[in-house]
């Protein structure tokens, strides 16, 4: 790291605010948690990586030891947790299941925020957190979509255009408006599936209750297939909120267009330090912010 670069840093690390607390979760297999935290960082609030057994196993020292209440915001990173054995995020959701189930519930009913992106998307999916159409019932028994092998059938990284459509229910998106942003994919296993008795009803469920958030479009705006929209999800769905608003999905990484310097044709704006990603992560702290 040169000179200047140290310096910028420690005076990012001097103005970070405590009274906000960001835990973005880890286990093995997770890689995007660092960008994560640094984008919350940037913003000035605190935040820290933190491996899932640090809340709840007992060879864990004291000093490193967290509780879910001690934070006011939560992130399921991207990555490819546990190897993405069985499913993409089964393991990583049946590990928290299994200890922090009543926790992560209790933290859903009392309208924090949780975000989840790529493998965190997934791993919302197998918790049943999303698409959480039930208030009363955060976290569903058993998964009720399902994010599926991309029909290319292959890894695909690529950026995607999205266009936001929500209407102000997605606390992640407020600051948004109405736009297209360009957010990279990362994934092999993004497809948006619903139930194919319940397809049609979900869907109308999702639109109606204002819960649809990101859809894949073209450089023109409109809904395309391939490369366009990079996985085949139904109804070119690429992000989605609970019935509540205060969990959000999604496919794409804003992280990794929360500077200007990510975006494909930088430098476009000489004036703007920050991407259109910057936005997803400033609206969570504003809302937490009146939460408080």
């Amino acid at each position: 790291m040169q000179k200047g670069e140290m310096q910028k840093e420690e005076i990012q690390e001097s103005r970070i605010q405590e009274d906000i607390k960001i835990a973005v979760l880890r286990i093995e297999g997770t890689n995007c948690e660092d960008e994560t935290v640094r984008a919350f960082r940037e913003l000035g609030v605190f935040a820290e990586a933190i491996h899932l057994k640090q809340l709840y196993s007992d060879m864990i020292r004291d000093d490193e030891k967290r509780r879910l209440a001690d934070y006011s915001g939560i992130v399921f990173p991207g990555g490819f947790s546990a190897g993405d054995y069985v499913r993409a995020g089964a393991i990583f959701s049946a590990r928290v299941k299994s200890v922090l189930r009543k926790d992560l519930e209790d933290f859903i009913m009392n309208d924090y925020p949780i975000l989840g992106i790529c493998n965190g998307f997934q791993i919302l999916v197998e918790l049943g957190a999303l698409p959480g159409f039930d208030e009363d019932r955060p976290l569903a028994e058993t998964p009720e979509m399902v994010l599926a092998i991309n029909n290319s059938n292959r890894f695909e990284c690529r950026q995607s255009l999205l266009k936001h459509e929500n209407k102000g229910k997605c606390i992640f998106t407020k600051n948004l408006g109405e736009q297209i942003v360009m957010f990279p994919v990362a994934h092999a296993e993004g497809k948006v599936t619903f139930p194919a008795s319940a397809e049609k009803a979900y869907l109308e469920r999702l639109i109606d209750n204002d819960q649809m958030v990101f859809r894949y479009v073209n450089e023109d705006g409109e809904y395309a297939g391939y490369p366009w929209n990079p996985n085949g999800s139904v109804y070119n769905i690429a992000g989605i909120c609970n019935v509540k608003g205060n969990v959000f999905g999604l496919m794409p990484h804003p992280e990794r267009a929360f500077f200007a310097w990510n975006h494909l044709d930088y430098p476009r704006n000489e004036i703007d330090d920050y991407g259109e990603g910057r936005l997803i992560f400033q609206s969570m702290i504003d809302y937490i912010r009146k939460l408080k």
